[in-house]
């Protein structure tokens, strides 16, 4: 690999007839961060560092090395340690400063990620500036560290692990190699949040401090039990062997010390670090950080192409994403691979399509070629993953691991086989105890007289259905009713015909690849309805969720039956919460009137039992601002396709003018009603359907301008997580608007959005986000599996997420949450959504 990068970018110098032997100084560009040749160093741009994304971040020759260089209150700290908040950043002639603050009282003890901050309060700059071909960082504090916090404040730098297993480091006479697991000695120190401040301010609800620490180890706790330094020094080198992501780092101001994050954080990566020096505040950390700059180095071509292959009849089209320096155009190969050997089917001159993000894109059009075969395209020197085109790619092993896997793997009180593998136990039996009222985590946050159970007795009932989402073990209302209402929405599209799975509901136990006689699909809505149904059921209302009620159960790697005893009303059962949320219980209303239309004649009293509870939701929750109004518009339209009913008729012509105004966020499922509407006699219906297929005239010309800002054909605007799911679910809803309104909508942004997901998206990782789907996937996800970096096949992933402000990354690994985390709600079941309508599209 390294003998081709030499390659091009000697044939690259070559042609665009470059001298430069030696590389240049880092200069700060136009885009905000600063640059030399093919290493970027970014400062303070990105905006999650318990995600691993802020501070000052080293991206070397297309891959990130380190990130979040910054100060933090402990030396391995994970996803519940404090954070700094970002107070402002300002640009230099070639310098950025950024300036933050301890504490953030926001997010003290409360919020979807509840943090403990310590009684210490610090002001501090951080300068980033280039310095020829280093880079300076200089930290100014407003005051000294106090006493008890010597030792506790630091400047760290996260080394990505993935990347770094079985390779050298140099600590000035120290040399070692990363290792693959985190190695003892252990050291003990005394934890930040025996100084607890008080910073709670009384308007949101205040998290139970004694149940996030919790007994023994807590991960709310970082830095009580920590690793010993496998190296101290001041000058530091990570892969002396390679000169593409060798990094020196030099401290001028104190030790360097190289920590192992992993050992209280299986989620952690390396840290390098340098505590703060008592009476100290001008220059309390000075490092040089140089990154080897390889002269002349170009991001060679990535030929991205959906995994799996194409339809004869589909339009194909592959993305070249090239380095922006990059001015060529050579031509592009389609060569076909037969049993003799290889053969050039095609020539295509690309298209230069422009730049997106850091990349020039080219676009290859191949849909002429419509032989069945297996195909490759060559550009230059790279090739693309070799894909099929034929008439039944999609039909075997592309939709179908969603439900003969995923869905399986992911129920809950259920023990799931497969053949001589468990994948889990018999799981949560116990469920569940009312939560109390207080901040909990993830989201969850109990109010007072919300429930007819009082706080820690049993509600009976709850312990059947639903689907753990991703890692976590939890059950959201949204990901529960909202899986069932996709599914549903499927069935009544595709009618797809599996039968791999047995559920056995009353034994609790499910058998992939042993058929029952029962449609999967079918199954499937079922096991999401039974647990909201008997929540609500048990409840007099709609649940929150389903949760854990310790921080250290929540971070469980493993089998889902480890998390609680099974035995019910004590310590470890979950918790169960309600809530006031209008719109969530309306968009619920909706979802359910959908599932009982594919659940009648199948089970027929969980159908009577769903629409009964729409009814009851719709008729009892109010819309009074626009956040309930629009999910009461969607329970609308379900109920009246369900009903037929009159009174839901009367309120989605009521509303003509919201949804005229809202066509680009409603029009997708109020065209289903819109079809009937338009058949009929009824002045208002036809009134509405003029009015309705005007505003989608005006909703195609905002929807092209969006689908026209990347190469992709479709939008890509992520903000944390990957992007991928929110294009899934605009392919899943593009879907309803081309097949009722076909002379308006093209089909084109569905097959888009299915190529995204299976590998044509930005970035040098090609791999396809459905697991297991395609000639390259996403083998090691974020889900139960995770701490033994496999995967679920039939899970999607996240996605490439965006690092600030420009660089797309997929990366290989596990605990990467915002890039490689399986859900419920969406993700796997919009995508085989995508797959069945890709299908159905591809025959009319």
């Amino acid at each position: 690999m390294r003998k081709k990068h030499f390659l091009f970018a000697s044939v690259l110098a070559l042609l665009c007839g470059s001298s430069t032997l030696h590389a240049q100084d880092f200069k700060l560009t136009s885009s905000g961060y600063f640059k030399n040749q093919g290493v970027d160093v970014m400062a303070f741009d990105d905006i999650y560092p318990e995600g691993h994304q802020g501070g000052v971040c080293i991206i070397m020759n297309g891959h990130r090395v380190a990130t979040n260089g910054d100060i933090r209150l402990e030396a391995t700290p994970g996803q519940w340690q404090p954070v700094p908040k970002q107070l402002d950043r300002k640009l230099g002639d070639n310098s950025i400063t950024a300036t933050l603050c301890y504490p953030d009282s926001s997010r003290h003890l409360t919020g979807f990620n509840p943090m403990i901050y310590p009684d210490l309060h610090l002001i501090y700059t951080v300068k980033v500036e280039s310095k020829g071909k280093h880079i300076e960082v200089t930290v100014d504090l407003d005051r000294p560290i106090p006493q008890e916090f010597i030792g506790k404040v630091g400047f760290n730098l996260e080394f990505f692990p993935g990347s770094l297993f079985g390779k050298p480091w140099i600590m000035d006479g120290q040399s070692g190699i990363f290792p693959q697991q985190p190695n003892s000695p252990l050291m003990t120190t005394q934890p930040n949040h025996l100084h607890t401040g008080n910073y709670h301010d009384g308007k949101q609800s205040l998290a139970d401090m004694d149940k996030l620490i919790g007994k023994g180890y807590s991960p709310i706790v970082a830095d009580d039990i920590i690793s010993e330094p496998y190296a101290k020094g001041t000058k530091f080198t990570s892969r002396p062997d390679d000169p593409y992501n060798k990094v020196t780092i030099e401290s001028l101001g104190g030790d360097l010390q190289l920590f192992d994050g992993r050992m209280n954080h299986n989620n952690g990566w390396f840290v390098l670090r340098s505590n703060i020096k008592p009476d100290v505040t001008k220059g309390a950390v000075k490092w040089i950080i140089t990154p080897n700059v390889v002269a002349d180095w170009m991001y060679q071509p990535v030929i991205q192409t959906s995994q799996i292959g194409y339809h004869p009849a589909q339009d194909k089209e592959a993305v070249i994403e090239m380095d922006i320096r990059d001015n060529r155009k050579e031509t592009a190969q389609i060569i076909r691979i037969d049993a003799d050997g290889e053969k050039v089917v095609k020539n295509v001159t690309p298209a230069n399509w422009g730049k997106f993000l850091r990349y020039n894109y080219l676009k290859v059009n191949f849909t002429d070629v419509k032989e069945p075969g297996l195909y490759k395209i060559k550009y230059d020197t790279s090739v693309s993953p070799i894909f099929r085109i034929d008439n039944d790619v999609y039909a075997r092993g592309v939709w179908q691991p969603v439900l003969e896997y995923f869905l399986p793997v992911q129920m809950c009180h259920m023990r799931v086989n497969e053949k001589y593998r468990v994948w889990h136990d018999c799981c949560h039996m116990d469920d569940a105890r009312m939560a109390p009222a207080h901040n909990h985590i993830d989201g969850y946050d109990q109010k007072e007289g919300l429930s007819k159970f009082k706080s820690g007795e049993v509600v009976p009932g709850v312990n059947i259905g639903g689907w753990h989402d991703a890692g976590d073990f939890d059950l959201r209302i949204e990901s529960q009713a909202g899986e069932s209402y996709i599914l549903a929405l499927a069935y009544e599209a595709f009618r797809p015909d599996l039968d791999v799975t047995s559920i056995d509901q009353i034994n609790r136990v499910t058998e992939i690849h042993q058929p029952d006689g029962k449609n999967d699909l079918l199954q499937q809505v079922e096991n999401g309805a039974l647990t909201v149904v008997n929540g609500y059921m048990a409840l007099g209302r709609l649940y929150r969720g389903i949760i854990c009620n310790d921080l250290r159960q929540y971070v469980l790697l493993g089998d889902a039956a480890a998390m609680t005893d099974g035995k019910i009303g004590n310590e470890d059962d979950r918790w169960i919460f309600t809530e006031d949320n209008p719109g969530r219980e309306l968009s619920t209303a909706a979802q359910l009137a959908a599932v009982s239309r594919v659940l009648k004649g199948f089970n027929d009293t969980l159908s009577v039992h769903c629409l009964d509870i729409a009814r009851k939701v719709y008729a009892s929750t109010g819309s009074g601002n626009n956040r309930a109004l629009f999910p009461k518009v969607q329970a609308a339209v379900e109920l009246y396709l369900t009903t037929g009913e009159q009174p839901y008729m009367d309120f989605i012509l009521d509303n003509q003018e919201l949804i005229i105004k809202q066509i680009g966020r409603i029009g997708w499922y109020t065209a289903r009603v819109e079809q009937q509407f338009a058949q009929m006699k009824n002045k208002k219906a036809k009134a509405f359907s003029t009015a309705f297929r005007k505003a989608l005239t005006g909703y195609k010309q905002e929807l092209d301008k969006q689908v026209q800002e990347t190469p992709y054909g479709i939008p890509y605007r992520p903000h944390i997580w990957g992007a991928g799911w929110d294009i899934q679910r605009f392919g899943f809803q593009h879907y309803f608007l081309t097949t009722a309104y076909p002379e308006i909508f093209p089909k084109a942004p569905v097959f888009n959005a299915l190529n995204f997901i299976l590998g044509c998206h930005p970035g040098s990782n090609q791999a396809s986000f459905a697991s297991g789907v395609g000639a390259q996937s996403a083998t090691v996800g974020y889900g139960l599996n995770r701490a033994d970096w496999s995967y679920i096949p039939g899970g999607v992933i996240s996605g490439t997420a965006l690092i600030r402000p420009d660089f797309p990354e997929l990366l290989t690994f596990p605990f990467l949450w915002q890039q490689t985390e399986y859900v419920l709600g969406g993700g796997s079941s919009h995508y085989m959504f995508l797959v069945l309508a890709a299908e159905q599209l591809l025959k009319q």
